[in-house]
């Protein structure tokens, strides 16, 4: 029986604490979905195109590395509905703090009573990208801050060439 799980997120941008998760579940897992959600009413920074792109070249040679299938893709329609299109068992969630578990519960306790047959499972982050948000990346990267300890380097160079360029 293949384990393969749907990991879910704004990936905008990709950060160290999602390489944390990707690392462990690509050795956890026989397949792994990354997958962007989008919706209308937000403006990310980086396009679907660009972050998909970002998260094929910073993930895919993980993935092989641990013989570990990787599929990423874009959903604008509900978690679960989206896992189950993609043959996911598995819904893929990173810890960071108590903050996280209490909001983390909360949707796992939703998606539990909407998708019985998907499993929640909680990664937690380890101490060093703990404090890592992708918000707050791209709030020290505006302000022309070096965000390298943060996110991988292809990342950092295309947040330094996004606010170069303006936007």
């Amino acid at each position: 029986m293949t384990k393969s799980a749907f990991y879910a997120g704004s990936f905008d941008p990709v950060t160290n604490g999602h390489v944390e998760v990707v690392r462990a579940a690509c050795r956890l897992l026989d397949r792994l979905v990354i997958a962007i959600g989008t919706h209308p009413g937000k403006s990310p920074l980086f396009t679907a195109e660009e972050r998909v792109s970002m998260l094929k070249s910073v993930f895919e040679p993980m993935a092989k590395k641990e013989n570990c299938k990787l599929d990423v893709i874009t959903f604008d329609d509900l978690t679960v509905n989206a896992a189950r299109r993609h043959e996911a068992s598995i819904l893929l969630r990173g810890l960071r703090d108590g903050t996280d578990l209490d909001y983390e519960m909360q949707i796992a306790g939703m998606n539990g009573q909407m998708a019985p047959d998907l499993q929640t499972v909680f990664l937690p982050a380890s101490p060093a990208v703990r404090p890592i948000t992708a918000t707050l990346v791209r709030q020290v990267a505006s302000m022309g801050g070096d965000v390298s300890a943060f996110v991988p380097e292809l990342v950092a160079r295309k947040l330094t060439e996004k606010f170069a360029s303006g936007r």
